[in-house]
């Protein structure tokens, strides 16, 4: 008997409590036609190309994870390995460090250290230190 009080009083419980579902939050932070565009990107496979556009080519900085993959920033823009679309290949070089070979498409190879910068007309240098230099004082 005391069973079927218990849940007498647990089914009265229950429907005074009022609707049992509340609604639903959504999606919060973009719009629905944003998402909607992310969902066609995502469900395409496509990845936005940017192309490396200027007169003047920068070598940004290079990062090796230890996985052996490399990303190099040119133009402030990072590129990651196998990326296709920038219209610039850059090569790390292995034996010296923060160093990589810039090849820009229908143009001749760029050999720049991090820091550096090429004019792409001209060939002109820059190392961004305009006519500075940089010197470390090491403890003894």
């Amino acid at each position: 008997m005391r069973s079927a009080a218990g849940l007498l009083l647990l089914g009265l419980t229950l429907l005074a409590g009022g609707p049992l579902h509340a609604e639903p939050l959504g999606r919060l932070f973009l719009t629905p036609e944003r998402r909607a565009m992310l969902e066609r990107q995502r469900q395409q496979n496509i990845q936005t190309a940017r192309t490396l556009e200027g007169s003047v080519m920068s070598l940004d900085g290079i990062v090796t994870r230890s996985s052996g993959k490399t990303t190099v920033w040119i133009n402030q823009q990072a590129q990651h390995e196998n990326m296709a679309g920038t219209g610039v290949t850059a090569v790390v070089a292995t034996r010296t460090p923060g160093r990589a070979v810039l090849t820009p498409t229908d143009e001749a190879p760029a050999p720049l250290r991090v820091g550096e910068a090429i004019n792409r007309g001209t060939q002109e240098r820059a190392d961004g230190l305009k006519g500075g230099r940089v010197t470390v004082n090491r403890q003894p």
